[in-house]
């Protein structure tokens, strides 16, 4: 296989799996980017020769780089994140902590977090992206969710879908140690 049809397959399968990914049809990406259906299904087929002004308007629709349409190597079907990788990104004054375990790119994204919450601890959250979901599951002590104004309990062995696209909050309002599991999809 040529340099040009590595390339060219490189490209169909990305753009497949990007637009795939964000749910739209090929009507709706031609539309977003500016180029006919003709020109993306002979894309996504692997077959044609877009120019870079096309590319690039295909990529700014999705949201990714030019280069990421472009990269012959494959992604792994599997990324290991390893412990050293993992990342305390919130410090709580208790000595709490939120962090990410693992995640996804491009968008939509999913992260992975792990979160210890002491006595008297509270997360707050600014509105995600539009459209953004979490969901936590309890694994010790009980969580105080707030949600745009609302405040739930969500006791040990419970899990919660709440909208991220709104501000939130994770609070321990107990005596004991909060331990709970969040994802994040990203959309």
């Amino acid at each position: 296989m040529s340099e040009q049809e590595a390339i060219g397959e490189a490209v169909a399968r990305t753009v497949r799996a990007l637009r795939a990914g964000h749910g739209w049809s090929l009507d709706e990406l031609a539309g977003r980017a500016g180029v006919s259906k003709g020109v993306l299904v002979g894309l996504e087929q692997g077959r044609g020769n877009p120019n870079l002004g096309t590319l690039i308007r295909i990529s700014d629709a999705l949201g990714v780089p030019l280069t990421r349409l472009v990269q012959v190597e494959e992604e792994p079907p599997v990324r290991m994140f390893r412990p050293e990788r993992h990342v305390v990104l919130w410090e709580g004054e208790h000595g709490g902590t939120g962090t990410l375990l693992a995640g996804s790119d491009p968008r939509p994204s999913l992260e992975l977090w792990h979160w210890v919450l002491l006595p008297g601890e509270t997360r707050e959250s600014d509105a995600h992206v539009p459209g953004t979901k979490e969901i936590v599951y309890v694994q010790q002590g009980t969580l105080t969710l707030g949600v745009d104004g609302r405040t739930d309990l969500v006791e040990r062995g419970a899990a919660a879908v709440f909208v991220g696209d709104r501000p939130h909050s994770y609070g321990n309002a107990g005596k004991d140690e909060v331990h709970f599991v969040l994802a994040v999809l990203d959309l």
